[in-house]
């Protein structure tokens, strides 16, 4: 058998690495159902042995109470399993979302190098107008000065 690791269903699909909260939440429930469901028994047991508790039926408490630790060990269990059975795709997961991470800070770093050509061109250019205007004045400066009064009388017709 060769050393490279099988095909998964979701390599390559972006989507299913980049997942908000709720929808992890809902996947895990879905991927591992068990475990929801052992939560759910060990607290309806906790709530029946309470409920036992006010009526002093003591041993419908006891029995309450065993079926709580049942409870809690079927979800240890499940938890567990669940744990040794998708442990392969979180690791792929895991270097999936490293991945997009360094992909998100790559294209972060691009926009930031492009700002900084933005700027500098910008920066340039404004240089390179007072640069223009600097000549301009001193070309304005360097020759001779005419009366406001002649180029108003030549600017009427």
């Amino acid at each position: 058998m060769s050393g490279r690791p099988l095909p998964s269903s979701f390599d390559g699909d972006e989507e299913f690495f980049e997942e908000s909260r709720l929808a992890k939440l809902k996947r895990r429930i879905i991927e591992e159902p068990l475990i929801p469901l052992g939560c759910a028994l060990t607290a309806i047991a906790l709530y029946r042995a309470s409920r036992a508790i006010k009526t002093g039926d003591k041993s419908a408490t006891n029995k309450y109470f065993r079926a709580r630790i049942y409870a809690q060990g079927f979800t240890v269990a499940a938890m567990i399993a669940g744990s040794y059975y998708w442990q392969s795709d979180r690791e792929k997961r895991k270097h999936m979302s490293e991945a997009a991470k360094e992909k998100r800070a790559e294209e972060k770093r691009t926009a930031w190098i492009k700002e900084l050509e933005a700027r500098d061109e910008e920066d340039k250019a404004i240089r390179e107008r007072a640069k223009q205007l600097a000549e301009k004045r001193k070309v304005a400066a360097a020759s001779p000065k005419t009366p406001v009064a002649a180029v108003a009388a030549d600017g009427v017709d």
